[in-house]
């Protein structure tokens, strides 16, 4: 649309030998301020905010070894599996979480 958004990479993963990545919405550090103006919540830090994810194809131009762009993925089949792979590795990293 248009509009501009600010995005951190969350990880990389690569799937059937292509280059992928997760981007999540930029997260705001938390100031210390506990003063109850910022943007972002200061008395709530135990509370998980949703956070929108997208994940989108590396591509690194031939001209450019520094540079890579994220495209889009298209494909809806290969995007529904993309998104179970980035799930399950999510839920791993849960449980590995829980167990320490």
């Amino acid at each position: 649309d248009g509009n501009k958004v600010l995005l951190q990479v969350v990880r990389y993963f690569f799937y059937n030998g292509e280059e992928y990545v997760v981007l999540g919405d930029a997260q705001q550090d938390d100031c210390g301020c506990h003063c109850g103006e910022c943007e972002h919540s200061c008395d709530d830090e135990d509370d998980e905010e949703a956070v929108n994810l997208y994940i989108m194809k590396v591509v690194q131009p031939a001209d450019d070894e520094e540079t890579e762009e994220f495209v889009p993925v298209e494909d809806e089949d290969l995007l529904s599996k993309l998104i179970e792979v980035v799930q399950t590795d999510f839920e791993k990293e849960e449980e590995l979480d829980d167990e320490e």
